[in-house]
């Protein structure tokens, strides 16, 4: 056989290795590979991944437990600050849905202060003639029933539009919608009692548009205090003006009083 071997030429030796060399490859495509066989390129890759994939690893690659403490502090507070601005987002909503309402509401208070004058000159010109005059006179009568005629149509477009007037006849003085002009001695009214009016006051809905000047009564009783107070503090006022106005001897008895 070795004769027969070395007498091949080497054509033949060649065309045996391309034999042996199919031999093997089928072998391998078969799955028959032995224990020397060579690793799979894809399964090293695979093996990598899972590798990879260890907790334990991707906690020191953030660093380890410290840095997952921080993202979630920095998490919570992106948090708070993102909740504080839809507040505050709320907040500037609610504050200009206020102010559009209170500019549709009061968006006449210019004017409103203007023609309330025109209800001044008409009562200036009703209390400058006096009923004897009217009475003697049918066309000057004529002519005063027509400006009160006016007068009642103009309070009543004050009224659609929100304009009324201040009540101040009988009422005690309120610094918030009076304005006190004068002094009118009067022992008979409680002081500080409106007697007189020289200007009517309006409000405009719940606004006051200009305060009433009046005169006020002086040197009467002092007002009572229970007439301006509550349920609630009606009992607390009258003690407490009962023992101002009788003043005990002692200073024991005024703290027992009081």
């Amino acid at each position: 056989m070795t004769d027969d071997i070395e007498n091949e030429t080497p054509e033949e030796n060649a065309a045996d290795e391309t034999v042996n060399d199919a031999a093997m490859d089928a072998e391998v495509d078969a799955g028959g590979g032995g224990e020397n066989d060579a690793a799979d390129p894809a399964d090293i890759d695979a093996d990598a991944d899972e590798a990879d994939l260890d907790p334990e690893d991707n906690l020191e690659m953030f660093d380890g437990p410290d840095r997952l403490y921080e993202l979630e502090a920095e998490a919570a507070d992106l948090k708070d600050k993102l909740l504080r601005a839809v507040a505050e987002t709320e907040n500037v909503r609610r504050r200009s849905q206020r102010e559009k309402e209170d500019a549709l509401k009061y968006a006449t208070a210019g004017f409103a202060t203007d023609i309330v004058s025109v209800a001044d000159n008409l009562d200036r010109a009703l209390e400058s003639v006096a009923p004897e005059s009217r009475a003697a006179d049918p066309a000057l009568d004529n002519l005063m029933t027509g400006v009160e005629m006016v007068k009642r149509e103009l309070l009543t477009s004050f009224e659609r539009a929100g304009i009324t007037p201040v009540d101040v006849e009988g009422q005690l003085f309120d610094p918030a919608c009076h304005e006190a002009l004068f002094e009118i001695e009067n022992p008979d009214l409680p002081a500080g009692t409106v007697m007189q009016v020289i200007q009517t006051g309006f409000r405009l809905r719940d606004r006051l548009l200009r305060p009433a000047k009046v005169g006020i009564a002086k040197g009467g009783p002092k007002p009572d205090a229970s007439a301006a107070a509550g349920p609630e503090e009606e009992t607390s006022a009258s003690d407490a003006a009962g023992a101002y106005d009788a003043p005990p001897e002692t200073g024991t008895n005024l703290d027992e009083e009081l």
